[in-house]
């Protein structure tokens, strides 16, 4: 019978080896063929497929968004028209502003969408839409119909649990070894908070240009 000793060195053990954001659920891991990438346990794998699916659908959504802004993509305005709207919104100069907002989007997006950098790239999707959702819907309320917050406010929340969580063992950072540590999200997201807040504050206190 192991003494209480050894089963504490075990789970401690079980626990240093476990990367971070897995939750190891025994005996489902021989349900999916599919092996983990490199440095990944195979008891992780279901978990590893819902946060590549998740991170996939997220991170190409609002990517594309990046890429109507940048570069006229999907329908998009392309970045001189999205100047005038920012500009019509009183960010100055409405160029840094723009950029902020293509730089979280799109690099942000790629960024979750490969899980490459993911606390960076999961800073860069919340800079963005935290700006989105007091900026722009929060005025509109809740709803998505009436131009409210609500899918903003899911994407920010999103991108908060991949910061925390990290990307999942399928993800280049599994894959290469890239293992940033927590405060590198934290931080960025303080200092992501902090620019939105000034963003904010210049351009409610310019008025914003009227459309003839």
């Amino acid at each position: 019978m192991p003494s209480v000793t050894n089963c504490g060195s075990s789970l401690k053990q079980k626990s240093a080896t476990q990367p971070r954001g897995f939750v190891t659920v025994k005996g489902i891991e021989n349900l999916l063929p599919i092996p983990p990438l490199k440095g990944t346990s195979p008891m992780n794998t279901p978990t590893g497929l819902a946060f590549l699916l998740l991170r996939l659908l997220v991170g190409l959504t609002i990517s594309t968004h990046g890429a109507q802004k940048l570069f006229g993509a999907f329908g998009g305005p392309g970045f001189k028209n999205a100047l005038l709207f920012f500009d019509k919104q009183g960010f100055s100069p409405a160029w840094f502003w723009l950029s902020l907002a293509c730089l979280g989007e799109f690099g942000g997006g790629l960024s979750l969408a490969a899980g490459f950098l993911t606390p960076l790239g999961a800073a860069g999707v919340f800079g963005a839409m935290l700006m989105a959702t007091f900026k722009t819907n929060w005025v509109n309320g809740f709803f998505i119909q009436k131009g409210g917050f609500e899918y903003t406010l899911l994407i920010l929340m999103v991108s908060i649990f991949f910061g925390l969580a990290g990307p999942g063992g399928y993800s280049l950072d599994a894959l290469l070894g890239v293992n940033l540590p927590l405060l590198v999200f934290l931080g960025s997201a303080l200092i992501a908070i902090v620019v939105v807040s000034v963003g904010i504050l210049v351009s409610n206190s310019k008025p914003a240009a009227k459309t003839k």
